[in-house]
């Protein structure tokens, strides 16, 4: 299994990520889910070191030693796919290494359960014995979600230990995207209303894939092999 994708961007700036982002999508027909939903400025998402989540693209140039997480969400043809992923800028040290590598492992694992007939709260149960083993905590504040038609629809996805009720059914699709964190799983919102960073100043880092629940167990829509 490959863990992790080094980047050698050192100086491009979060902004021309997005542009070029937004003119992939736009020229294969699609259209940026984010791209204004809720009052979001940008077309995807760019979060770095210890943006835990919805990182807005500016001109921060990345580098050497940075981790970013890209979150992109694509409507096309009537139904919307959402994916992200934690890429490395250049030489990071061994601890960035170790949680990028364990949030990918991570969301791998969640995949892996889901058939017909799990809990959805199995994967919350996976995701805290995880980390509980690994040394580092889940954010809590945000969850997955069904997706289709509308950008979210139900279930909710928590990714920590809970009791909520439900099961996955064939045909189901949703996310699954827990962002672990080195430090505490506190974070704070931004004066921008959408930036998420971690209030010890900690790193974090997420994976995302859209799931399919199939007959035999489960697919992962936005797998690039």
């Amino acid at each position: 299994m490959r863990f992790y994708v080094t980047l050698h961007t050192a100086g491009t700036s979060t902004g021309e990520i997005d542009a070029f982002a937004h003119d992939q999508i736009i020229s294969a027909g699609g259209y940026p889910s984010p791209f204004r939903y809720a009052g979001f400025p940008k077309s995807v998402c760019t979060s770095v070191n210890n943006v835990a989540c919805h990182g807005i693209p500016n001109e921060r140039q990345l580098v050497d030693g940075d981790i970013i997480n890209v979150d992109i969400t694509v409507y096309l043809n009537g139904c919307h796919g959402d994916c992200s992923k934690t890429f490395l800028v250049g030489n990071v040290d061994d601890l960035g290494v170790y949680l990028v590598k364990s949030a990918e492992e991570c969301v791998q694992h969640c995949i892996n359960i889901c058939k017909p007939g799990t809990p959805f709260n199995a994967i919350g149960r996976y995701i805290t014995d995880f980390c509980n083993i690994k040394k580092l905590n889940v954010i809590p504040a945000f969850a997955g979600h069904g997706l289709g038609k509308s950008f979210h629809e139900p279930p909710e996805i928590l990714h920590y230990y809970n009791s909520e009720p439900g099961f996955m059914r064939t045909g189901m699709v949703f996310t699954i995207e827990p962002i672990l964190s080195l430090g505490k799983p506190n974070v704070n919102v931004m004066e921008d209303g959408w930036t998420a960073v971690s209030v010890d100043g900690m790193r974090s880092a997420q994976f995302e894939h859209t799931i399919l629940i199939t007959q035999n167990g489960s697919e992962a829509l936005t797998e690039i092999n």
